[in-house]
């Protein structure tokens, strides 16, 4: 299986790895800085190197348990050494825009137990949906005014690793409304200071300090108990 070093490092923007597979355009290597499509996060995009030659890679997605990246072109073989390189100014903004989602979400849990229903990020803005019942703009105002309150200053984010039984024992460590699949066995966990404590696979910044401060752009309501919120950062 290819080694996702993303999973302990979301600030590795490059490194050399082995080709596995190959078709076509299609390729799995043995370790990989590119996070998949996946969990309401978009994948990672940006090149291979391989003796000079360049090969843009498009998309990432996980199939069969395997980590595929598409390419543009075809020239790549089994048991090629490459140099792996990701579009680190995306990865970025997606890293402060996931962080600022598990703050949002790990206040509004504390405060009103509603757990997320749904959810995408991306570059421009980020969409998450909530079981809430009591919805309106001002209680999100509120929540917002008070993660505001720890964006910019020092509050650390962790990562490390729990055996499932043990972890799902914890409140509040899976915010999701869907339970994780029963194959995975260890959880990934990301703490973010005393706000935020919940299982998840996907890449964050090290400190809040990195996080700008959020606005709502549109509040959506998707039916019983389904509400949508889009924030944005300040510009």
């Amino acid at each position: 299986m290819t080694k996702l070093l993303y999973m302990n490092d979301s600030y590795m923007k490059e490194c050399e790895s082995i080709i596995e597979e190959v078709d076509n355009c299609k390729i799995v290597l043995n370790q990989t800085v590119f996070y998949p499509q996946g969990g309401g996060l978009p994948c990672d995009i940006g090149k291979f190197l391989k003796l000079g030659e360049e090969f843009i890679v498009l998309k990432v997605i996980k199939e069969d348990g395997r980590i595929i990246h598409y390419v543009n072109r075809e020239g790549l073989q089994k048991g090629d050494n490459i140099k792996c390189a990701i579009d680190w100014d995306r990865r970025y903004t997606l890293m402060q825009y996931h962080t600022a989602a598990h703050v949002l979400a790990g206040t509004l849990n504390t405060d009103t137990g509603a757990l997320i229903t749904g959810n995408q990020i991306d570059l421009d803005k980020t969409r998450f949906d909530f079981d809430l019942e009591d919805f309106n703009r001002e209680i999100l105002e509120k929540q917002v005014e008070k993660v505001n309150s720890y964006f910019g200053i020092d509050i650390p984010v962790s990562v490390f690793y729990m055996p499932r039984e043990e972890a799902l024992q914890l409140p509040g460590m899976v915010k999701l409304a869907s339970v994780l699949p029963p194959a995975v066995k260890e959880l990934r966990i990301v703490k973010i200071g005393e706000i935020d404590t919940q299982a998840d696979g996907g890449c964050h910044v090290k400190n809040l300090k990195e996080v700008p401060k959020i606005e709502i752009i549109e509040l959506k309501n998707k039916g019983k108990n389904n509400r949508r919120v889009y924030f944005k950062f300040k510009k």
